[in-house]
């Protein structure tokens, strides 16, 4: 490979030389290298963001600056041109070993700026040459570091591990590295073929939990959902029972009343003119329907020994009817009650 020199005159003149650079630099670095060398035409004009080397008599003299600059003939030469723009480089690509012995091949894009024209102009034969190869040796180094899944997880990291690297070597060349990133990661075939499995097993697995993750919750809510059903059942049952019993109570309470009321107007009209006689049909009247439904309800009939003698069956009623009158009328007025030849005291306040 060659490199062009082309040196640049005020007035219009071109010399042509040619230097060999290194066999393994790429096409783009042949082209940053064969930037032209201006010659020595007393008056020059050099470019924004270009830095013009000056050596007098084979010593370093000093550097142009941008805009118009007067250097003196024979004596002064322009050595080097650097561009101090930002430099876009690609890393050729390369095998590397990451920490589980798994071979990768990997490329990269390294983002360059020259910051200090004279270190890199007398510090280093080639430098962009010495970044790529630096930043080579420092990829494999990283790589060695970390796992294949580790490699794809932390790339950011990675990059900022070899970028912080390359700095620390390249400040004695003027050199600053801005960025580093890789391009393309390549595995092994059947390397890839496993992490494709691996990553249909963990996609499986996922799905596997999720399905067993949505048939407990679906459990916990049929059980939430059959407790509650429960709960809300047994207090209706409640609510239904209490409601019952209460009613229940409340009947009872009715009937007493209507039974105690009718007992009571009863008495009172049994007090009145005629109310024996009265009681006495009554009493006859449903003795003999009683008598007449017997034999309709059960086979088995137990009569009393003067069953024919109705007359007797009313006075005997009636006679318990007065005796119970008495009992009453005696426990309104706290008289003592008289049975047979017994006299028993009622409750009274006193005995």
């Amino acid at each position: 490979m060659l490199r062009t020199v082309v040196c640049r005159a005020g007035s219009g003149l071109l010399k042509h030389s040619r230097q060999t650079v290194p066999a393994l630099w790429g096409t783009r670095a042949q082209q940053r290298w064969a930037s032209s060398l201006p010659m020595n035409t007393v008056v020059l004009f050099v470019p924004q963001q270009e830095a013009w080397v000056v050596e007098r008599m084979g010593r370093f003299h000093r550097i142009l600056e941008p805009g118009l600059n007067f250097l003196i003939p024979i004596l002064d030469r322009i050595k080097y041109v650097q561009s101090l723009k930002e430099i876009v480089i690609d890393v050729p690509e390369q095998s590397s070993v990451s920490l589980d012995n798994v071979t990768l091949q990997i490329d990269g894009v390294l983002y360059l700026r020259i910051l200090d024209p004279f270190k890199a102009s007398y510090g280093v034969e080639d430098p962009e040459y010495a970044v790529t190869q630096l930043a080579q040796t420092t990829m494999r180094s990283e790589l060695g570091k970390l796992t294949l899944d580790k490699v794809f997880r932390e790339r950011e990291s990675l990059n900022s591990n070899i970028v912080h690297s390359i700095n620390q070597a390249a400040d004695d060349w003027g050199i600053r590295c801005l960025r580093y990133e890789i391009k393309d990661i390549q595995v092994p075939p059947r390397v890839k073929e496993s992490m494709q499995m691996q990553v249909e097993a963990e996609r499986k697995k996922r799905a596997t939990v999720l399905e067993s993750e949505g048939t407990r919750e679906s459990a916990i809510n049929v059980a939430e959902g059959c407790k509650q059903a429960q709960i809300l059942a047994s207090e209706g049952q409640k609510a239904e029972q209490i409601n019952k019993a209460a009613g229940e109570a409340n009947a009872v309470l009715v009937k007493a009343e209507a039974k105690a009321k009718a007992i009571r107007l009863l008495s009172e009209a049994l007090t009145q003119q005629n109310g024996n006689a009265a009681a006495s049909f009554t009493v006859a009247e449903q003795y003999v329907s009683a008598f007449s439904n017997l034999a309709k309800e059960s086979n088995t009939i137990l009569l009393p020994s003067n069953t024919g003698d109705i007359s007797s069956m009313v006075t005997q009623a009636m006679a318990i009817y007065g005796s119970l009158s008495k009992t009453k009328i005696a426990a309104e007025n706290n008289e003592p009650i008289l049975e047979g030849n017994t006299v028993s005291e009622t409750e009274t306040g006193h005995k």
